[in-house]
C-alpha cells in the first residue's frame, strides 16, 4: 500500500506521545524537522502517525505558523510525512517509498554531477549483485514473469514501437530487483533505472538487436540457478549497451549536463 493510501488515524489517535521542545536555533524549521526525525527514531511517532495540529505544534516549538509550514514542507519534500487537506486532513507520517532518493539523483544527473558513463557503469554494479540475488529467490512463477516481459519486448520490436521496447526492457531490471525482496535494492535500483530510462529518451532509438536474444541466454542460466553464468551474461550485455550509448552521445553530438570542476583528490590508500 502506497504511503497515499494509508487511512488517516482520528484525533484522538495524533501521535499522542510525541514529545517536541521548544525551538531556540535561528534555523527553526532545520530543528523543528530534526526533532520530528528524533521522534520517529525513539518509536514515540510510527509510519500512519498523525502530527499535532499546525496550531498545537507551532505553540510546542514556540514558532510561527508560517516557519512550521516551512518545515513540514521539507520533510513533505524528503518523502518523510505526507501533508492531506479536508475534515479530517493533517500532517501524516508516511510509509517512505524512496521517492527523494530518486528525485535525487535525478537532479544530480540535470545539474551534471552524474554523467552517462557513471551512470552506466554504476548500473553495471548494481545489476550483477541484484542477479545473484534474484537468481538464488526467484520462483517458477516469477520465472514465468520475466519470460512473459521478454516477450512483450519481442513484440514491442516487431511492431517497430521503440519506446514500448525501451520500457519493457527497464521494467525487467526493475522486476529483477523486486526479486531480491530487499527494499533498499528496490529503492536504489529504481532511482538509477528512473535516470536511465530519462537518458535513454534523450538519445532517441538506436541498434540493440543484441540484447533479446542476451535475454533469452540469460533466462536459460537464471532459470537453471546459475547465478554466475546468469551474471556474466547480463554483464556482458550491459558493456556493450554501455559503449553504444556513450557511440551515440559522441556520434550525434547528444548534450549532457556538465558537472562544475572539483579538486582531485588522491586516491585513498588500499585497505587489506
Amino acid at each position: 500500500m502506497s504511503a497515499s493510501q494509508l487511512p488517516a488515524k482520528s484525533s484522538a489517535e495524533a501521535a499522542p506521545l510525541a514529545q517536541f521542545q521548544r525551538i531556540r536555533s535561528s534555523r527553526a524549521f532545520d530543528e523543528i524537522a530534526a526533532q520530528i526525525r528524533t521522534e520517529l527514531a525513539s518509536g514515540r511517532l510510527a509510519v500512519g502517525s498523525r502530527l499535532p495540529s499546525e496550531r498545537a505544534l507551532s505553540e510546542q516549538f514556540g514558532v510561527s505558523r508560517n516557519t512550521l509550514r516551512e518545515a513540514l514542507r521539507s520533510l513533505e519534500h524528503a518523502g518523510l510525512i505526507r501533508l492531506q487537506k479536508g475534515a479530517r486532513g493533517g500532517a501524516f507520517i508516511s510509509q517512505h517509498s524512496g521517492e527523494a532518493i530518486a528525485t535525487g539523483l535525478m537532479d544530480m544527473y540535470h545539474v551534471g554531477t552524474i554523467q552517462p558513463a557513471q551512470l552506466t557503469e554504476a548500473r553495471i554494479w548494481l545489476e550483477s549483485i541484484v542477479v545473484r540475488e534474484a537468481c538464488r529467490r526467484a520462483t517458477p512463477a516469477d520465472i514465468d514473469m520475466l519470460n512473459r516481459n521478454i516477450d512483450e519486448a519481442q513484440e514491442a520490436r516487431r511492431r517497430g514501437d521503440f519506446a514500448g521496447r525501451a520500457e519493457r526492457h527497464i521494467e525487467f531490471h526493475r522486476m529483477l530487483a523486486r526479486l531480491t525482496d530487499n527494499p533498499i535494492m528496490v529503492i536504489v535500483m529504481n532511482g538509477v533505472l528512473d535516470v536511465l530510462a530519462h537518458f535513454v529518451q534523450r538519445i532517441g532509438e538506436y541498434d540493440n538487436s543484441f540484447v533479446l536474444p542476451s535475454r533469452r541466454r540469460f533466462m536459460e542460466h537464471f532459470a537453471a540457478g546459475d547465478a554466475d553464468a546468469a551474471v556474466a551474461e547480463m554483464e556482458s550485455c550491459l558493456k556493450r549497451l554501455q559503449r553504444s550509448y556513450m557511440s551515440r552521445i559522441q556520434a550525434e553530438g547528444v548534450t549532457v549536463a556538465k558537472a562544475a570542476p572539483r579538486a582531485r583528490r588522491s586516491p585513498p590508500t588500499a585497505q587489506r
